[in-house]
């Protein structure tokens, strides 16, 4: 069965850094299209970034300069690095795969809740 088993999540006094890292389990991890989404309590889900097929990474206009995602396909991970944290980052993360073969599957992780707060 697929997983996606995203950790790193937690408190954070705003300015502060974390790390987010996404594990694919059950899954050819290169052929998927890995992104990030948020959703903050009363807001509706959003993409944070993704990894285009071929292409740079894409990032949501309020974290761009602030968050990077990157990926280790040997260890099936991705990551997200978040540094100068604002308490409106403060939401429930999610891990993103979408299949890049037909039939495209879509798979979520748990969601990881990230609090930036003094």
């Amino acid at each position: 069965q697929v997983q996606l088993v995203e950790s790193g999540g937690g408190l954070v006094q705003p300015g502060g850094s974390l790390r987010l890292s996404c594990v694919g389990v059950g899954m050819i991890f290169t052929n998927n299209v890995m992104s990030w989404y948020r959703q903050a309590p009363g807001k509706q889900r959003e993409l944070v970034a993704t990894i285009p097929p071929g292409g740079n990474t894409i990032y949501a206009d309020s974290v761009k300069g602030r968050f990077t995602m990157s990926s280790d396909s040997a260890r099936s991970t991705v990551y997200l690095q978040m540094s100068n944290l604002e308490p409106g980052d403060t939401a429930v993360y999610y891990c993103n795969a979408r299949g890049r073969i037909p039939p495209v599957s879509t798979y979520w992780g748990l969601g990881i809740e990230v609090t930036v707060s003094s």
